[in-house]
C-alpha cells in the first residue's frame, strides 16, 4: 500500500507520490495558495474561501458503494449509520459543509485517518461524518516560514515528503496509516520524541473552521505568536484532542529554535542513519520471577535515563509485552547512529534489559503486536532513517487490520513498576483460558526532551513521565466483546488497584493519553478514584481548554463521548 492516490499527485500538486521527488513547482503552488490566506490570527476566511476554484468533495449516501466503508474506522466495535458522509477537499468545502449541517441541525463527527480507539467518529448518534482523508498535501509555505500538513495525510507520507524534500521531519508515531489530523491534535509522539519532544512542540500554526453561536462558519488561522489574538486556539490543538473545537484544515510546523530563512533550517533534521535492533524473547524459559525482572529492568532503565539532557535521549524503544498465547515478547530499539558511542549505548541498553533474567534474545522472525517481522536484526544494524521508519511501521497486520475489534487503555508512568503491578500483569498474560495471541502491553520510551517543556506550555500536560503504556487486545467476533473487554478491564483494574483502578496524578503515575481514549475512565464502575476523567487526560489544563471551547464552539457543535465541554458564563 502506498497511501498516496493518483489525484493527490496529479490534481493537487502533492509533495510526494510513491517516493517521487518534490518538484520546484510545489513551492510556487504553495506560495500562490498562501497568498490567498488571511494573516495569522486575523480570524478572516482562509485560502480559497468563496472562490469558484475551491475543490468540493463528494457526498456519500446510503446506496453508494463507498458508504459501507465510510460508516466505520479502524476499530469495528464502532459503527455509524449517518445520513451522509461528506468528503472534504478544501477549507471552503469544510466551511460550506459545516454550515449546511449546522443549519439542518445535524449531529456531526470528524474523521481524518479513522484510527480512533473510541466512538468519537462512528456511533449511532452521528448524522453527518465530515471526512478529511482526501486532504493529503504536505509542503513548505514560504509566507509562514513553516511546513504545512493537511489533516488527511498519513504519517508515513508526511515523513517521506518532509525528508525527501528538505531532510526534515516531525517526531511522530510509528504506525504508517494514522491520519495527521487526530494524531497532531492529541499531542503526537514517536521514536524521535525523546530527542526532539512531542509533535506539537514544533507546531507553529493551525487553520480551523469554527462556528459561532448564530451558526455562522469562518476559517481562523491561529499561531503560537504571543501577540496573536487567537493564540489560545493554537494552544488547544497542542494536545486538546480531535473533534473538540472545529475542523482543522491545515497545520504548520516550525521548531521553536528555527533560524534563518532556508526551509531545511525550520524543522527537526531527521537522522541520516539509525542503529536498530529487533529482538524476540521467547515465553519458553520465562517463569514469573524472570518475567517480572525483565519488565522491571525496562522501567528501571527509563527511570535512570529519561532526563531532558540524558545522553541516552537519542535512544528509544518499543517493548511488546505480549500474552503467553503469542509465544514471545518483542522489542524494537533505535538510536541515532551519528551520536558518539551509539553502538555502545545500544549494547548497554540491551544488556540492562536482559540483566538477571537468563533469557537469550533471538531474531524477530514473525510479527509481535505493534511490531512486524524484522528478521536478522537481533544483531544491531545501521539503516537509513527513512528505511528504518518504513521497516517498523508499514507491515503490521495486528494493529492496522481494518476488520478487527479492539480494546485499549493507557497510562503514563513516572516511576518503575511495583511488584503488585507485575503480579497482576503476569497473572493475566498467562491465564490458562486466555488464548488470544493479539494481546499486549506496549511499553514506549518517553521522557527526554518531552519533559523539557512546562506542562502548561501546551495542552498536553504530561511532562514528567519516563515511559508510556498501552494495554490492548484485538479480536474479530462481536460475540466475544464481553470476554475481551472483561479481561482488559480486569487487568487494568488490578494493575492500578492501589490507585482505585486508574493511573492517578501522583508521584508514580501521570494519567492517560487522549489519543488513546478510553470511555471507562468516565465510568465510576471502573474509575473508582473520584478523579474526573478530564483530570486524568488534561490535568490542570482542562479549565483553560473549556474557555477555548466556549469562545470558538459556544454551542458545543463539536462533541463526542469524551469531548471538552464549554466553560460556563
Amino acid at each position: 500500500m502506498t497511501g498516496i492516490d493518483r489525484r493527490s499527485l496529479l490534481g493537487r500538486g502533492a509533495a510526494v507520490a510513491g517516493g517521487a521527488a518534490v518538484t520546484t513547482g510545489l513551492l510556487a503552488t504553495n506560495a500562490r495558495a498562501s497568498a490567498g490566506k488571511s494573516g495569522a490570527g486575523t480570524g478572516k476566511s482562509g485560502a480559497g474561501t468563496g472562490t469558484a476554484g475551491a475543490e468540493i468533495g463528494s457526498t456519500v449516501t446510503r446506496g453508494d458503494s463507498r458508504y459501507p466503508t465510510l460508516m466505520t474506522g479502524n476499530n469495528q466495535r464502532f459503527v455509524a449509520t449517518p445520513d451522509y458522509v461528506k468528503m472534504i477537499r478544501s477549507s471552503t468545502d469544510a466551511e460550506r459543509a459545516l454550515a449546511k449541517a449546522v443549519q439542518e441541525g445535524k449531529r456531526i463527527s470528524v474523521r481524518s485517518g479513522g484510527h480512533c480507539f473510541a466512538d468519537f467518529t462512528s456511533n449511532p448518534e452521528v448524522e453527518v461524518i465530515l471526512d478529511f482523508s482526501e486532504m493529503t498535501e504536505v509542503g513548505y509555505d514560504p509566507r509562514m516560514r513553516a511546513f504545512f500538513v493537511e489533516p488527511g495525510a498519513r504519517l508515513l507520507n508526511v515523513y517521506e515528503a518532509l525528508f525527501k524534500g528538505w531532510g526534515v521531519t516531525v517526531p511522530g508515531g510509528i504506525c504508517y496509516s494514522v491520519g495527521a489530523g487526530g494524531h497532531i491534535a492529541g499531542g503526537g509522539y514517536g521514536l524521535l520524541s525523546r530527542a526532539h519532544g512531542l509533535v506539537v512542540d514544533h507546531l507553529y500554526a493551525v487553520e480551523v473552521v469554527v462556528v459561532d453561536a448564530a451558526g455562522r462558519t469562518r476559517t481562523v488561522t491561529a499561531t503560537r505568536e504571543a501577540d496573536d489574538p487567537n493564540r489560545d486556539l493554537w494552544w488547544a490543538h497542542t494536545g486538546g484532542g480531535g473533534g473538540n473545537f472545529g475542523l482543522v484544515t491545515r497545520y504548520w510546523f516550525r521548531s521553536p529554535d528555527a533560524h534563518g530563512s532556508r526551509p531545511s533550517d525550520q524543522l527537526v533534521k531527521a537522522p541520516a542513519t539509525v542503529l536498530v535492533s529487533a529482538v524476540d524473547i521467547p515465553w519458553v524459559g520465562l517463569d514469573e520471577k524472570s518475567f517480572k525482572r525483565l519488565v522491571k529492568n525496562f522501567g528501571a532503565w527509563h527511570e535512570t535515563h529519561s532526563a531532558p539532557d540524558s545522553p541516552y535521549r537519542h535512544l528509544s524503544s518499543l517493548f511488546n509485552v505480549s500474552a503467553k498465547a503469542h509465544g514471545s515478547l518483542g522489542m524494537f530499539t533505535q538510536i541515532d547512529a551519528s551520536v558518539p558511542g551509539a553502538r555502545d549505548m545500544l549494547d548497554s541498553y540491551m544488556a540492562a534489559i536482559t540483566s538477571g533474567t537468563g533469557v537469550t534474545v533471538r531474531s524477530l522472525d514473525r510479527g509481535n503486536g505493534e511490531l512486524p517481522a524484522m528478521p536478522g536484526l537481533h544483531r544491531p544494524r545501521e539503516l537509513p532513517w527513512l528505511q528504518a521508519t518504513k521497516l517498523v511501521g508499514t507491515d503490521n497486520p495486528t494493529i492496522t487490520n481494518p476488520t478487527s475489534r479492539g480494546g485499549h487503555k493507557s497510562a503514563y508512568m513516572r516511576r518503575n513498576f511495583t511488584d503488585a503491578q507485575l503480579t497482576a500483569l503476569y497473572t493475566y498474560m498467562t491465564r490458562p483460558d486466555f488464548t488470544n495471541p493479539d494481546t499486549m502491553l506496549v511499553l514506549f520510551s518517553f521522557g527526554g526532551q518531552v519533559n523539557a517543556v512546562p506542562e502548561d506550555a501546551t495542552a498536553n500536560a504530561q511532562r514528567a513521565s519516563v515511559f508510556k503504556m498501552c494495554f490492548q487486545t484485538f479480536w474479530s467476533d462481536p460475540a466475544e466483546d464481553e470476554f475481551y473487554l472483561g479481561w482488559l478491564r480486569g487487568l487494568y483494574g488490578e494493575f492500578f488497584a492501589a490507585s482505585n483502578g486508574v493511573p492517578e496524578i501522583n508521584d508514580a503515575t501521570d494519567g492517560c493519553y487522549i489519543n488513546y481514549p478510553d470511555r471507562d475512565m468516565t465510568d465510576p464502575r471502573y474509575n473508582r478514584s473520584g478523579t474526573p476523567w478530564t483530570t486524568l487526560y488534561y490535568k490542570g489544563n482542562y479549565p483553560r481548554l473549556q474557555q477555548v471551547k466556549r469562545r470558538y464552539d459556544p454551542s458545543n457543535v463539536f462533541r463526542h463521548s469524551m469531548s471538552i465541554t464549554p466553560a460556563r458564563s
